[in-house]
């Protein structure tokens, strides 16, 4: 019997990743009936990390009130958990996330991710050995101070009073006093980039725009962060300054680097570790991944790069299905592709693609499924 696994990523802002691998096994159970289908929902560490890996791991949802992005607001949120192991799952964005806020209301001089750490704590009192700390789509650069703050950590001011949220409150910080008590389990910070924490290609200037800030509240950011990496390494002896993908969340790895004593992995790598998607493998005949938009990031540290790099080492053929594609057919081809499909044909408008999503993947999955899949 053929054996296909269905491993997407999400569509961002329009499907999630189970979403799409429901409706792509959903084609092949509809032409291909003898086929095994093996469903693999997919994350970088990016928002909807939480969702795919609950799913393709069983893992149990924990609900939890927490502070949101704003210090006086509350939301619902929660963590992944996965008994086995006793590993918790943290997405930052299911507390901090940019989602969250009306467009009035997203600055990041005055997001804060209280709301992480206190997931985090809330993971531990639940007696996690581990967790893992997935970034993407936060609405903060506040370099994780707001949820190590959650934590126990004190932030002070020159005169020694207590700096409020937020980034902009990072200007007045003058010196940092560790917990007395301070026991956390291994935290892997799961990234999907490799920005460091300041910089041309740091937090503030490379996403602090898509946060709500404007070009003067992202030099000030910048200062900001830059001098809460000048008073880490001074204080802590921790050089978080540079390290690639510190700058992931508005430097919520940095300080989780600097605060928690994490270590900063590439997301896709654990997560597939996690998701048991190597031993699927050894007998698949093909892997159908895939996201939003096939383009040349697809290719490094995405997705799609992690399954053509695990689907290398056995007779599995990748197939590939995105809502637009942007690599040349000999170039995803000598990656080790042997087929995408895309959502969006020449005859169709983004507008009609973007708001039938449902309709279009499915559409393109039969097609790719009725030519390919034999």
């Amino acid at each position: 019997m053929m054996k296909v696994i269905v491993a997407l990523d999400s569509f961002k802002g329009t499907l999630s990743a189970v979403e799409a691998c429901k409706i792509v096994s959903m084609a092949l159970e509809e032409l291909r009936p003898d086929v095994e289908v093996i469903l693999k929902p997919m994350a970088d560490g990016g928002e909807g990390t939480a969702l795919a890996m609950m799913a393709a791991r069983n893992g149990e949802w924990i609900s939890k009130k927490v502070t949101g992005p704003l210090p006086d607001m509350e939301v619902d949120a929660g963590f992944v958990w996965f008994e086995n192991n006793k590993t918790a799952l943290v997405e930052m964005a299911i507390a901090n996330g940019l989602p969250l806020l009306s467009k009035k209301e997203q600055n990041p001089l005055n997001t804060s991710t209280y709301g992480t750490g206190e997931l985090i704590k809330a993971a531990i009192e639940y007696g996690a050995r581990k967790i893992l700390l997935a970034m993407g789509g936060s609405a903060t650069v506040d370099g994780g101070v707001g949820a190590a703050m959650a934590l126990g950590w004190q932030f002070l001011d020159e005169k020694g009073g207590a700096i409020l949220d937020g980034g902009a409150a990072l200007g007045q910080l003058s010196k940092i006093i560790k917990p007395r008590v301070l026991n956390l389990p291994p935290i892997e910070v799961l990234s999907d980039v490799d920005n460091p924490l300041c910089g041309r290609y740091g937090a503030a200037v490379t996403y602090g725009p898509q946060k709500g800030a404007t070009p003067e509240m992202v030099e000030q950011l910048e200062n900001n962060i830059l001098r809460l990496s000048e008073i880490v390494k001074k204080q802590l002896n921790k050089d978080i300054k540079n390290i690639p993908g510190a700058g992931a969340a508005g430097g919520l790895a940095a300080g989780a680097i600097a605060f928690m004593d994490a270590s900063v992995v590439l997301g896709i790598d654990t997560i597939m570790a996690q998701n048991n998607i190597f031993h699927e493998l050894k007998d698949a005949d093909w892997i159908i991944t895939g996201e939003g938009s096939f383009d040349q990031q697809s290719l490094r540290g995405k997705v799609v790069s992690g399954i053509v790099k695990a689907a290398s080492n056995t007779n599995a053929k990748v197939a590939v299905m995105a809502g637009q594609s942007f690599v040349p057919e000999d170039e995803y081809k000598k990656f080790g592709i042997a087929v995408v499909a895309s959502c969006k044909n020449d005859d169709m408008s983004l507008d009609y693609a973007l708001n039938n999503p449902h309709r279009c993947l499915a559409s393109a999955a039969r097609e790719l499924i009725a030519t390919f899949i034999k």
